[in-house]
């Protein structure tokens, strides 16, 4: 029988507490482990230990901008797989095109409308399995080829 998958992390990064109360809230029916960062370098720092599936990232932190932690989690092989999803006051057209040039994978505007959060973490989370569900499968194939070869190897 195979291993029940792990439930979906999500980590809030938002130096606001009203902001981060909030998002809790509004994520309260979704089957998920939540963790809190409260700036640039504790979002980091949180990413490590937590290992989230999916990151609301506040843009205005501080320490590091929502902009320049994402652009840090693009950069690292063992972060760049992570759903990113920027939650911003920000709505001029530059600030759009600065998070999607740092990565983001979906932005949101605040004030943040409660089904338009859920259905896109939601849709983010399924994306997310989705793509570890393939990675398992490439290597599983990979591992199946390598078989193959050794046993040909051995039999020549």
């Amino acid at each position: 029988m195979a291993a029940k998958p792990r439930k979906s992390r999500i980590l809030i990064a938002d130096d606001n507490v009203p902001n981060v109360e909030l998002l809790e809230a509004y994520l309260a029916d979704v089957d998920c482990e939540i963790a809190v960062a409260v700036d640039g370098r504790d979002t980091l720092d949180k990413v490590a230990s937590f290992q989230p599936d999916l990151i609301l990232l506040d843009v205005m932190m501080p320490k590091l901008s929502g902009f320049e932690v994402c652009t840090k989690l693009r950069q690292d092989p063992a972060t760049k797989h992570i759903m990113v999803l920027m939650v911003t006051a920000l709505n001029e057209l530059g600030d759009i095109e600065r998070a999607v040039d740092a990565g983001t994978d979906d932005f949101l505007s605040k004030p943040v409308n409660k089904l338009e959060l859920l259905k896109r973490v939601q849709n983010m989370l399924k994306l997310r399995y989705v793509q570890d569900e393939l990675e398992r499968l490439r290597r599983y194939i990979e591992e199946m080829d390598n078989n193959d070869e050794a046993g040909r190897d051995s039999t020549h």
